[in-house]
């Protein structure tokens, strides 16, 4: 469901340079240029970027300006997100097959974060609480929060970070409610991070590898981008990795789909160069060795979050397992993942039961 209808990709009228370590529009006092600054201090309000036009709360993309979605996103405790990528005139990401993206200089992602009022009506409007970017610089990634203000005209630049209280009705028609987080730079710094280094998390060709709703009309995204500019070295999506989308039985076998929604939430710290590689847990998709993703798996030192478990995943036994003990838990030292939840995933935790209960024959 989008709540909001996007303009697509245009090529003309939003020219940028990039000169002299700055990303400058083309036109010296083009007030309608999208404008990102590589040097100096950050921008105080998020409108100074002119990455969407008209009001800001409708997040109506400037000019070169792309919307995009990932088969299965991260959980954030119901939060809508929207995603937004915008490069300066003239390049593109290089294609690569496991990792992000190698974006060029000046490359922003944009992620903006809402809570529906009503899930199940998504007509019923929105509260948007934050604005996340990652912007390429020459020699790494600065990640920025800019917090929306109450009456939804502006988002500020936030340091520091906070929490806001929240409330939805879910899709059962209960009212929920929780102290959302908005996070600090050095937690942001916590999830995207590959050999010490800020990277993007969600643009690899197996998230966007999908259909994407365009306002001219629907195409792939590994092709939108390509052909718009935005990718080069890109197979056809044929010949591409997929995942699998985790709450669509369609889109994969119930092992395709708990894999996705592990890979997505889990592995960009359990992986052999993210910030929990010291606990010998591997969950990407790409891992095939069961050992390495849990299980029969002694943790390395879970200590009191493992429940008194003895094994990250118990084959057949997912009330056993160390895995659904921590999903299931909203307590700071236990929980997992760590960021960017207070609470409990209770539409995926089956599927993840489902598919340990299903492993009766894994070695």
């Amino acid at each position: 469901m989008r709540f909001v209808k996007y303009v697509a990709l245009a090529t003309t009228a939003c020219a940028t340079i990039v000169l002299l370590g700055q990303v400058h529009a083309a036109k010296k006092g083009d007030a309608s240029a999208v404008n990102v600054r590589l040097s100096g201090s950050a921008p105080k309000s998020l409108s100074e970027y002119r990455f969407f036009v008209g009001n800001l709360a409708d997040l109506k993309p400037n000019e070169g300006v792309v919307p995009y979605d990932l088969n299965t996103p991260l959980f954030s405790d119901y939060a809508t997100k929207y995603r937004h990528v915008w490069m300066p005139k003239g390049t593109s990401a290089a294609y690569h097959g496991e990792d992000a993206f190698d974006f060029p200089v000046g490359a922003t992602l944009i992620k903006t974060f809402s809570f529906l009022h009503d899930l199940r009506d998504p007509a019923k409007g929105q509260r948007i609480i934050e604005t996340r970017l990652l912007i390429r610089k020459k020699k790494r990634w600065d990640a920025l929060v800019y917090l929306w203000n109450d009456e939804q005209t502006e988002a500020t630049l936030k340091v520091a970070g906070t929490t806001k209280d929240v409330t939805w009705i879910d899709r059962n028609g209960a009212e929920r409610s929780s102290n959302y987080i908005v996070p600090n730079v050095n937690q942001c710094k916590g999830c995207h991070v590959v050999d010490k280094k800020i990277v993007p998390i969600g643009p690899k060709a197996r998230n966007l590898n999908r259909n994407y709703d365009y306002a001219d009309g629907g195409a792939n995204q590994l092709d939108h981008w390509t052909q718009a500019g935005y990718l080069t070295g890109a197979p056809s999506p044929n010949a591409a990795p997929k995942l699998a989308v985790w709450n669509d039985s369609s889109s994969g076998t119930v092992d395709d789909r708990a894999r996705a929604w592990l890979e997505i939430n889990c592995a960009h710290c359990h992986n052999p160069r993210g910030p929990a590689n010291t606990s010998g847990l591997d969950l990407r998709f790409s891992q095939r060795d069961p050992v390495k993703w849990g299980v029969m798996k002694v943790p390395v030192a879970a200590g009191r979050g493992s429940g008194g478990r003895s094994y990250d995943i118990v084959p057949g036994k997912p009330d056993e397992s160390i895995l659904t003990y921590r999903l299931e838990s909203t307590e700071p030292g236990i929980m997992m993942p760590e960021l960017p939840r207070r609470l409990v995933d209770e539409d995926s935790l089956p599927l993840i039961k489902e598919w340990i209960a299903s492993m009766h024959d894994v070695k």
